[in-house]
């Protein structure tokens, strides 16, 4: 029997394929089926940023005076109806997991001693070992996170009532992300980041997310000294001495690997468990994948990481490969990304998205997204792109894997994509193409 320790996309995954090899497969989940993904991260912000897009797109066309109103959300229906879905998913994924012969368990907490599995007190055979126990949310040691009106992403979905005042800090991904959504909403919110906010995206990147920002003042290169209250949140107070009054703080400061049930397996410094390419521990027979080895903590990788372990349980050597794997944020629009990781010497070239679906109304305001591509002058491969527009995480996990397989700017040149669409990636690489032949000729 092999034993799967977390339901989330890693061990989700990897159970399923492993029980459509033949192999008997026993899931333990201490809470839902899912993981965070869909409970707690990637599939709130879709249920959030959904209606506050529907907020945004009602306010683009009632200044242009096409509407006579913008809605206004009841935050509480907005909770109780985005668990009913994310209830119903999880339901859909049960089934489709025991369908694949899988055995759940749930309520259960499984733990590593070395070699040895433990499912709660008692102690299983196991032929071999996945285990993909996730991450939580980071807490930062800044005093008054214990406070009622603190909450994480985990926790969020429990606050009662929309917050007429929101601090968030941090400075990454889902500060943003969080931040767009409460600000459409109505809440004030502010952004305290220690340094820049989304500083690894590119300028031109995050110039355009930035803009998608608009409203929420943000604060950056400064650190929070406490948050203040008696009982319940009442303020931020900064290392510099300004106060901002809030009535809700979201600490959006990063993730942890959960891994304080796997014991005997060398870690990193914070927690990850460390693997090899093949998703190998340190002890024998036991694999991990998912965010407790650490970054990138995506579950399209998470999901990779699975199904390799799986591969190499099975006896089939598998490597994972993270080269072009694309991320993403929901602002407004989407914004994605991918890179080869060979992208020292290239050229970039960025121009305006083509107005599309979800885009057209925004033209009157002068502003349609941005696209971008990063070339290998030398050789004419595409080894970066970027698309900050309606749909931009659909087409750039096409573009990543077309990355992967060396594509090159001459290579869009027999590409018809499909119309009306908001892609300006395939019109920069032609550009780019004859660029490069011109250069050439």
């Amino acid at each position: 029997m092999i034993v799967v320790i977390g339901g989330g996309p890693a061990g989700r995954i990897g159970a399923m394929h492993l029980a459509h090899a033949g192999r008997e497969v026993r899931l333990i989940e201490k809470r839902k089926i899912g993981g965070q993904c869909l409970h707690d991260r990637c599939m709130t912000i879709c249920a959030l940023n959904d209606i506050a897009r529907l907020i945004e797109y009602a306010r683009t066309q009632k200044d242009l005076g096409i509407l006579d109103s913008v809605p206004t959300v009841s935050y509480p229906a907005v909770v109780r109806r985005m668990r009913d879905v994310q209830e119903k998913l999880s339901t859909v994924l049960d089934v489709e997991t025991r369908r694949a012969g899988v055995d759940i368990v749930y309520g259960a907490e499984g733990r590593l001693e070395g070699d040895r599995v433990f499912v709660d007190d008692e102690e299983v055979r196991a032929d071999a070992v996945l285990a993909a126990t996730g991450s939580r949310a980071a807490i930062p040691d800044i005093p008054g996170t214990d406070l009622a009106g603190v909450y994480t992403y985990q926790t969020l979905p429990d606050m009662e009532e929309l917050p007429c005042r929101m601090v968030i800090i941090g400075g990454g991904v889902v500060a943003a992300e969080f931040a767009h959504v409460f600000r459409a909403f109505g809440s004030n919110v502010d952004i305290i980041a220690r340094h820049e906010v989304l500083r690894g995206l590119d300028g031109k990147v995050r110039a355009a997310a930035i803009r998608d920002l608009s409203g929420v003042e943000i604060r950056e290169e400064t650190a929070v000294l406490r948050i203040e209250g008696s009982g319940r949140v009442r303020s931020v107070l900064l290392a510099g001495g300004e106060e901002i009054e809030a009535d809700a703080v979201l600490l959006a400061t990063g993730l942890l690997p959960r891994s304080e049930s796997l014991q005997g397996l060398k870690k990193g410094p914070d927690g990850a468990v460390i693997v090899d390419r093949r998703m190998r521990t340190s002890v024998e027979g036991v694999y991990a994948a998912g965010d407790v080895i650490g970054p990138p903590y995506l579950t399209p990788a998470a999901r990779r990481e699975g199904t390799v372990a799986a591969e190499n349980i099975l006896g089939h050597p598998a490597i994972m490969d993270y080269t072009g794997i694309p991320q993403a944020m929901s602002l407004r629009y989407d914004y994605a990304f991918a890179t080869t990781g060979a992208d020292g010497e290239g050229v970039t070239l960025s121009a305006p998205a083509p107005a599309g679906p979800g885009s057209f109304w925004d033209v009157a305001g002068g502003w349609a997204g941005l696209a971008q591509v990063r070339i290998d002058p030398e050789t004419g491969r595409l080894i970066g792109a970027a698309a900050c527009v309606p749909g931009a995480a659909t087409l750039l996990s096409y573009v990543g894997y077309l990355m992967k397989r060396g594509i090159t700017a001459s290579d869009f040149d027999d590409i018809v994509e499909v119309h009306p669409s908001t892609d300006g990636v395939y019109g920069l690489a032609r550009y780019a193409a004859d660029m490069l032949r011109k250069r050439d000729g």
